[in-house]
């Protein structure tokens, strides 16, 4: 019989497994800091970084060392997701991926084929804490932030998988899935920086666009920052009263400095702003409302997407039917509002 003291020590002196970073939520100088504190010279960073973003697993770094390439395996991993799901359109123009991440949270990302190329919309929260009433992405709240690594993951697992069924690689971004870029701002940056590098997936900032329900200090502080990149603010209505009925953010911020700030955003970057306008019935379709609507746009490059509700469990509100959509589409028009 064993002596059950000698089981006592054996758990005692098992070491816990080390925890190994993600190279995908590294930066560049992240990387090339870590490599010199495991005491490998600094610039094996700049190669690392390029086969990451190649998509190569570490045996296949043919320009590093047997041991570097051990060494890197020991200590880091690269991506953290899961494909559980893949969901194609009938007309194959549209794959939903569901993606589970390392602590079981479940995310998902959808990808559209354009004749200009492959966008993504991916996710950039576990959740939502904005509350928008028609939003089916995120009943249940916010439950964490996305970090920049596994934002990349969405990307390049997705860009695998359609390399598997014959699709060109992913050229654009939407961050537009769920989850408020902007109420995680600095992992939606970190994450736009290394998209965009030029040794990595080297993606122009003009093919990326980052959608807000309008956190005002936030998309002023985006406008500072200079990047060419998109901004699609989601206004979906013409005055504080009707946006207040369905989106919680409208009782801190008001649509005069939402557009106020969209203003600033232009003058800083020289984008034209794109603005989502969700279609309800009886909500917010009314042809005044329109008419209301391109009062407020005027005077800067704008342009307005009317898109109709999408229908779901969780509300009871109706989608507009088509021939209030072409008439609020037309009073915008006749307003000089550039619309689709």
């Amino acid at each position: 019989m064993s002596n059950p003291s000698d089981k006592t020590e054996t758990r005692m002196n098992k070491q816990p497994e080390k925890r190994r970073a993600d190279l995908l939520n590294m930066s560049l100088e992240e990387i090339k800091s870590d490599l010199v504190s495991l005491g490998e010279e600094h610039y094996r960073g700049d190669q690392i970084y390029q086969w990451v973003y190649r998509d190569v697993a570490f045996d296949e770094m043919t320009n590093l060392s047997k041991s570097l390439r051990q060494k890197l395996a020991q200590n880091y991993i690269i991506g953290t997701l899961k494909q559980l799901k893949r969901l194609i359109s009938a007309d194959e123009h549209t794959i939903k991926y569901l993606y589970l991440l390392s602590d079981n949270n479940i995310i998902e990302c959808v990808v559209m084929k354009y004749r200009h190329g492959n966008t993504i919309c991916l996710s950039t929260q576990v959740g939502c804490a904005m509350g928008c009433s028609f939003c089916a992405s995120a009943p249940g709240g916010l439950i964490r932030q996305l970090n920049a690594g596994e934002m990349m993951a969405q990307v390049l697992e997705s860009k695998r998988d359609l390399a598997k069924l014959g699709w060109n690689p992913v050229s654009n971004v939407v961050l537009m899935g769920s989850g408020e870029p902007l109420d995680n701002y600095e992992n939606t940056m970190k994450f736009i920086h290394q998209i965009h590098h030029p040794k990595g997936y080297n993606m122009s900032y003009r093919n990326i666009t980052l959608s807000t329900c309008g956190l005002v200090p936030k998309m002023r502080a985006l406008a500072d920052e200079g990047l060419n990149i998109n901004l699609a603010v989601s206004l979906h209505a013409s005055n504080d009263n009707v946006r207040k009925k369905i989106m919680k953010v409208a009782n801190v911020y008001s649509i005069e400095e939402i557009i106020d700030a969209s203003r600033y955003f232009y003058a800083k970057t020289g984008r034209r702003i794109t603005f989502e306008y969700v279609m309800i019935d009886g909500v917010n379709d009314r042809p005044e409302l329109a008419a209301e609507l391109s009062q407020l746009l005027y005077g800067f490059p704008n342009h307005v997407n009317l898109i109709p509700l999408n229908e779901n469990k969780q509300n009871k509100k109706k989608r507009s039917n088509n021939t209030a959509i072409r008439e609020f589409m037309s009073v915008l028009r006749s307003y000089g509002i550039n619309v689709t």
